[in-house]
C-alpha cells in the first residue's frame, strides 16, 4: 500500500494512491463506506499498529470496488513530506555503500578505510521538506551544495536492541530521502552533522510503501537526475550495510519509535566525488527515485 500526506487548503490530509484511480482521502472513505474512525495522520496510523494498518487497507479496498469518484487525480494533489509531524531527528548512515566510501576518501585525500560498523549522524526537523518544496541554496553558508539518494525506512513499532533476524518486524515501510549536504560546512566542522542539517537539506516522500508491496530491502534501484541528466544510478544489494544490519545497530541500547525514519545512506556519484564538481546552483531539479517508492523531485531556491 502507498501512503502519503497531501495538502487539502490548509489541512493536511493521509492518503492512499491508487496507480489507475489516483488519491483517495482514507479517513473520508473509512467514515463514509465503512462508518469507522480511521487515525487522521500517517504517523497515528503507523502508531495504530497492525489494527489501524487492516482498516486503511479496508477503506482502500471498499473505495475501489466504487465508481472513481472517490478518488482525486494524483495530478492535481499537492504531495506533502509524509510525515510532516516529526517528534525527533532522521536517523542517518553515511559511507554505506563501497564506491561512495572510495570516492569520498578521495575528496578529502584520505587513504580507504571501511568502517566496522554503521557510521549515524542525524538531520534535525527543521530540514524536512516534502516532494515539489523547495531547497534553499543558503549561498551565504555554502558554495558547495550537494545531493544525496537514499532508500529510508520507516520503523512501524517501539523497539529496542533488535537482532537483525528480527528487523522486519519492526519496519512498517520505505520511502525516498535526499541527505543535502554543504560539502565545504561538512569539511569545515570535520563530522556530519552540520554540513547536512542547514534548513529544508532533508526532502522525505512523495510516498511511503509498506514492506509487504516493497519487498526486501535489496534489489532495487536508484537514481538521481539533476536537469534530468544521471548523477547517481545504482542498486540497494550494494549497501555497505544492509537494513537488517542496520537496525540492530542503531536500536542498540537506543529505542526506536513508530514513524521513526532512517536513511541508509548514498551511492557513487555525488558532486564532491567528481574531478571537477558539478554543485547544485539555484533553479537546479534534483530527482531522487527509488524502485517501488517512485520520484521524490525538488528544486535548488
Amino acid at each position: 500500500m502507498k501512503f502519503l500526506t497531501y495538502k487539502d487548503g490548509a489541512t493536511l490530509r493521509v492518503g492512499a494512491l491508487d496507480d489507475t484511480r489516483g488519491v483517495l482521502d482514507l479517513v473520508k472513505a473509512a467514515k463514509t463506506l465503512l462508518g469507522k474512525d480511521l487515525p487522521a495522520s500517517l504517523r497515528a496510523i503507523i502508531e495504530g499498529g497492525d489494527e489501524a494498518l487492516a482498516l486503511a487497507r479496508e477503506a482502500l479496498k471498499a473505495a475501489q470496488g466504487k465508481p472513481d469518484g472517490l478518488f482525486i487525480a494524483a495530478d492535481k494533489v499537492k504531495v506533502a513530506t509524509p510525515l510532516p509531524d516529526a517528534r525527533k531527528n532522521v536517523f542517518c548512515v553515511g559511507r554505506n555503500y563501497k564506491a561512495h566510501i572510495e570516492e569520498m576518501a578521495a575528496s578529502f585525500g584520505r587513504a580507504v578505510d571501511y568502517p566496522k560498523a554503521p557510521e549515524f549522524f542525524s538531520k534535525p526537523p527543521t530540514t524536512i521538506v516534502g516532494h515539489e518544496d523547495g531547497v534553499e541554496r543558503h549561498a551565504e553558508h555554502t558554495e558547495k551544495l550537494d545531493y544525496e539518494v537514499e532508500l529510508a525506512v520507516v520503523v512501524g513499532k517501539k523497539g529496542r536492541n533488535i537482532k537483525e533476524g528480527d528487523y522486519e518486524a519492526y519496519v512498517f515501510g520505505y520511502t525516498v530521502v535526499n541527505d543535502v549536504t554543504a560539502r565545504d560546512a561538512q569539511r569545515l566542522h570535520g563530522q556530519f552533522f552540520k554540513g547536512k542539517s542547514f534548513d529544508t537539506f532533508c526532502p522525505i516522500g512523495p510516498y511511503v510503501v509498506t514492506k509487504d508491496e516493497f519487498g526486501q530491502p535489496g534489489g532495487h534501484r536508484l537514481t538521481l537526475t539533476v536537469n534530468g541528466k544521471i548523477r547517481q544510478d545504482s542498486n540497494t544489494s550494494d549497501l555497505y550495510f544492509g537494513v537488517p544490519k542496520i537496525i540492530e545497530s542503531l536500536s542498540a541500547a537506543l529505542t526506536l519509535e513508530p514513524g521513526d525514519v532512517i536513511a541508509t545512506g548514498t551511492p557513487s556519484g555525488v558532486a564532491a566525488g567528481m574531478k571537477e564538481p558539478l554543485w547544485l546552483q539555484k533553479g537546479d531539479v534534483v530527482e531522487a527515485y527509488v524502485e517501488g517508492v517512485g520520484v521524490l523531485r525538488n528544486t535548488i531556491v
